[in-house]
């Protein structure tokens, strides 16, 4: 068994992170880990260096939680919710973990939602988290 996490660096990417992790240690499988990003051209020297930062503490966590994992940072220029789906396709994921921010209904018409898209297109179960507060 695989779960996949769609992750980035909010307090809705850090619960599905934490929940996944569970998940993963619950059922005894892997984790992968997509942490997209899509465009690392235009990252500047620091926001790189925190990029890496971020990514080095999911691996800390990970590790010290005894959970077997993979971070991938596809950076091909998709959108998150392409690169999750994509990825999942690609391990044959059992499901997949996303968190979920309130949005109001103007943001969600002209911006979209990845959450959206991963719940409408994924190839499995998705399971969808809210931030802790």
């Amino acid at each position: 068994m695989t779960v996949v996490v769609g992750y980035v660096a909010t307090d809705e990417g850090r619960a599905a992170l934490r929940r996944a992790a569970s998940e993963c240690k619950l059922r005894g499988t892997r984790l992968v880990v997509v942490n997209s990003s899509r465009t690392a051209k235009d990252l500047d020297a620091r926001e790189t260096a925190a990029y890496e930062q971020e990514e080095a503490g999911i691996k800390a966590l990970l590790d010290e939680q005894g959970v077997a994992h993979e971070v991938r940072r596809p950076v091909r220029g998709l959108e998150p919710a392409e690169d999750i789906i994509a990825v999942a396709e690609e391990v044959d994921a059992d499901f997949i973990v996303i968190g979920l921010r309130r949005r109001s209904p103007v943001g969600k018409l002209f911006l979209g939602s990845n959450a959206q898209r991963v719940l409408l297109e994924s190839p499995c179960p998705v399971l969808a988290v809210k931030a802790d507060h």
